[in-house]
């Protein structure tokens, strides 16, 4: 079985949408950002301060080859970046879950854990620069994406449903 490979803007629901999905199925699930964490034994925030933007980089494309080598029929949550790896299409189906940004922010903002939210994501301390990035990648997830869902106004568990009859 192939994989699903979940992507999308950071804060769209990556993590929450495979949480939904393996409760209604057999799949099993990773995540790259936690991959990456435990590899470097740091949080994400810390190798972007320590290492910077292109170090992390560098270790998702490590972590994209061994998915694509080591990995099958498993759900695969990823960071806001991972769509940029070369293989991407040869480690499983990709899933875009798409939103506006607006729609974005305010679900984070609304989270009962907002301040931490935002403090796990690096590259959304500056709302403009967060926007602008949105902004330049919304047309590239679009186009690795196999399947676009847009996860606006829905429920988790009908996200899942949808994702699950689609890569079927």
């Amino acid at each position: 079985m192939k994989n699903i490979i979940l992507i999308g803007f950071m804060g769209v629901g990556k993590g929450s949408v495979a949480r939904e999905i393996i409760k209604q199925s057999n799949l099993v699930a990773l995540d790259t950002d936690d991959i990456i964490e435990s590899m470097e034994n740091r949080s994400i925030k810390k190798i972007f301060a320590q290492e910077g933007e292109e170090y992390f980089r560098v270790l998702e494309r490590k972590v994209a080859l061994w998915l694509q080598k080591k990995v099958r029929g498993t759900l695969i949550s990823t960071g806001g970046g991972f769509f940029k790896v070369p293989n991407l299409p040869k480690i499983g189906t990709v899933v875009y879950l798409s939103a506006p940004f607006e729609t974005i922010y305010n679900r984070i903002l609304a989270h009962p854990d907002a301040e931490k939210k935002l403090r796990k994501r690096p590259l959304f301390q500056d709302i403009e620069k967060a926007q602008n990035l949105y902004n330049e990648r919304a047309a590239l997830y679009k186009k690795v994406a196999d399947i676009v869902i847009d996860v606006s106004d829905k429920e988790m568990s009908d996200i899942a449903r949808e994702i699950l009859k689609k890569v079927k």
